[in-house]
């Protein structure tokens, strides 16, 4: 069997600006990778950087010629351990580039086993979640009228992210929009310890589910402080990148948030999942803003999980990829009829 792998870089418009405590993006650039096999039957695998963990556009596109020399070198897409192996010895960090990789040559192994990935792993359908829909930071007023815009599109769970000075004013006017709606809180490392806690004694008044990363990951200690004294259950989610930080946030966290693009790949995030489990730990399983070229890769890991955010693809205004259909938010695995994970050129 032989390989033969490509990429192409796309900038993708966002449906509105996105914010949140560390700043504003409008449009999400992504790298697409294609590896086929001699029999013609194509894997496809999105990255999506993030310059707060240290990658961009340009730091994918720079290391992805090296990887793929190793995917068309071993030239078989079921050897993936010997593939990740090597591309970690090829290139080291740059998750997101890896994952690219990771997600593209999972899509063809199952295509080739013409299986849904899901069903490839052996994973029930049924045992799905509903990811949440994110309500990012504005002025209060837009932020009331995303929040019963995503209602009334059918969102029954919405992430709100927050961190500045009207945190109160903006969950009270969500919760206005929303009443029914499941509310999680994301303060993207924005607080100090005392202040998370004051904060989660008000936002439990509001019904809400848990609040995530509330203060820097490079204070654990204020994690720890934070947790011990929360009226609400924390998730850790910059505090929690690879597989070595779960044990490390275990006695601080009750949910950990993993992203495919912060670890590095579908295997590494398998592995996340069951550390997290073997700890007493909850499981979220997160996004960048994305196409669908990852978001459905990520979507076949829902019977794993116990929460989703995998609404990547919905924040943008364009995604040229289709996936896995999410009516509602509900990750509806059972009505792909597609092998692999789903992700199809529009």
């Amino acid at each position: 069997m032989t390989l033969s792998a490509s990429f192409e870089r796309l900038e993708l418009p966002l449906e509105t600006p996105f914010t949140i405590a560390r700043g504003t993006q409008t449009t999400s650039e992504n790298v697409v990778v294609r590896i086929e096999d001699d029999a013609g039957a194509v894997g496809v695998g999105g990255a999506a950087p993030s310059t707060h963990y240290g990658e961009t556009a340009d730091t994918v596109a720079a290391v992805l010629p090296d990887l793929l020399a190793v995917v068309e070198d071993v030239g078989d897409p079921t050897q993936r351990e010997r593939i990740e192996r090597r591309m970690r010895e090829a290139v080291r960090d740059n998750p997101a580039a890896r994952c690219a990789v990771s997600i593209a040559l999972h899509d063809l192994a199952a295509k080739r086993a013409d299986q849904p990935l899901y069903r490839y792993w052996g994973l029930d359908p049924e045992r799905t979640v509903e990811t949440s829909f994110t309500i990012g930071l504005d002025e209060v007023d837009r932020m009331r009228e995303k929040t019963a815009d995503a209602v009334d599109r059918g969102y029954g769970v919405l992430k709100v992210k927050l961190g500045t000075d009207r945190d109160e004013a903006v969950i009270d006017a969500v919760r206005s929009a929303a009443p029914e709606a499941r509310i999680r809180v994301d303060a993207n490392e924005a607080w100090t310890p005392r202040e998370a806690v004051r904060k989660t004694e008000l936002l439990a008044e509001y019904g809400v589910e848990f609040v995530e990363q509330p203060v820097p990951a490079e204070n654990p200690e204020g994690l720890r402080f934070v947790y011990e004294r929360s009226s609400l259950p924390i998730a850790a989610d910059e505090s929690c990148v690879t597989l070595a930080d779960v044990p490390r946030v275990a006695d601080r966290t009750d949910i950990v948030t993993i992203k495919l693009m912060k670890c590095g790949g579908l295997r590494e995030a398998r592995r996340m999942i069951h550390t997290a489990r073997a700890h007493g730990l909850e499981v979220m399983l997160g996004c960048m803003i994305e196409s669908n070229a990852s978001i459905a890769a990520g979507a076949h890991l829902a019977p794993l999980l116990d929460y989703a955010d995998l609404d990547g693809s919905l924040l943008l205004g364009r995604d040229p990829y289709d996936g896995v259909s999410m009516p509602d938010g509900r990750i509806d695995l059972s009505a792909l009829e597609r092998p692999g994970t789903g992700a199809r050129r529009t």
